[in-house]
């Protein structure tokens, strides 16, 4: 079952100078703050900061769709050949699994499966 897009991953270069404009427009204190990744929740929307985002490969904002089976979700956003795929699925900690996709307008889908 797909819950909609729950995840927002920004790449940043200046993770303090991110962190102040985040602070800033979501009036709270990040719930994680190190130095590999700053994280915000508002309700059930996570926001995060990616220090190292744009040299692994992320070129902007990407949004993550919250899934039950990301390797179904995956397989069939693959099957009929209008996206390919960028990032494999991958335990991004604690059993959480991420991936990714581009569509044929060259937009960045995120897939993401909780434990």
């Amino acid at each position: 079952m797909n819950q909609g897009v729950r995840t927002i991953l920004y790449p940043v270069k200046d993770i303090n100078q991110a962190k102040k404009l985040f602070n800033q427009l979501l009036e709270v204190e990040p719930l994680v703050d190190e130095e590999y990744y700053v994280g915000y929740r508002i309700g059930n929307q996570d926001i995060g900061l990616v220090p190292k985002g744009f040299t692994q490969g992320m070129m902007g904002p990407i949004s993550y769709y919250h899934v039950s089976d990301i390797k179904k979700s995956l397989q069939n956003l693959l099957n009929d050949g209008e996206a390919q795929k960028l990032e494999e699925i991958k335990d991004v900690g604690g059993g959480k699994l991420i991936a990714s996709v581009k569509d044929s307008d060259g937009n960045v889908i995120g897939l993401i499966q909780m434990p």
